[in-house]
């Protein structure tokens, strides 16, 4: 018998991956920066959101339909720009943790300087929208391919779907329960603080805090190995 034969299959990383896992850990802090720039893309950037790409597809259709406020080029601009790092990430990163978030820091910095330097009115906008998109396809494609259930770090919709779905009520039980009330209470953390940097005129300081606080949890990250 050979012995690829009689090797199983190594399990995804994400099958055994705790709550308290230094990868989960990692993970649930992203989920607070991704509240942080989606507060900043959709309240400062013409209510464009440059991490939850299925708000992009319902606002294009918003602005299609005519409602006031909402831009077709911007979602656009956010949606190409998510795709290029979701393209990228696997040949960047090779599904690792710690380059991806090494390049959303840049990417995070580079924003804020494009917005200290120039602002953020008119065309200039784009140019950040799209840095940040590009930020959050590079990691949203390199967390994709480490499979740890309910923690993409930018949507909730299966984590909450899942919350509800495996209840005592529903007659099912999961492990993951507190994984997804933390992912939620994760992303309202970070929404706060930008939302607040935002509303007081401070766009700019907001992206340093979304780069320090990505940095930081890049630093902190410990692979198991």
């Amino acid at each position: 018998m050979s012995t690829s034969a009689a090797t199983p299959p190594p399990r995804p990383i994400g099958a055994t991956t705790e709550d308290g896992d230094p990868l989960a850990l990692a993970l649930f802090g992203l989920t607070a920066v991704s509240g942080l720039i989606d507060a900043v893309s959709y309240l400062g950037l013409s209510h464009v959101f440059a991490a939850n790409m299925t708000g992009n597809v319902v606002v294009i259709g918003f602005a299609l339909a005519g409602a006031p406020g909402f831009s077709v080029l911007g979602s656009l601009t956010s949606l190409a720009a998510f795709l290029l790092g979701a393209a990228l990430a696997g040949r960047l990163t090779l599904g690792r943790l710690r380059p991806a978030l090494a390049a959303e820091t840049l990417l995070h910095l580079a924003a804020a300087a494009a917005a200290f330097a120039f602002g953020t009115g008119g065309a200039l906008q784009y140019g950040v929208i799209a840095l940040l998109a590009l930020a959050m396809g590079l990691r949203n494609a390199t967390v994709r391919s480490l499979g740890v259930p309910d923690l993409t770090t930018t949507v909730l919709t299966m984590t909450l779907t899942g919350l509800a779905a495996d209840t005592r009520l529903a007659g099912r039980h999961s492990p993951h329960q507190r994984r997804r009330v933390l992912a939620a209470l994760t992303m309202t953390a970070g929404t706060v603080p930008g939302a607040l940097l935002v509303l007081h005129h401070h766009l700019p300081w907001a992206l340093v805090l979304a780069a320090v606080l990505t940095a930081a949890t890049a630093v902190l990250y410990r692979d198991r190995a």
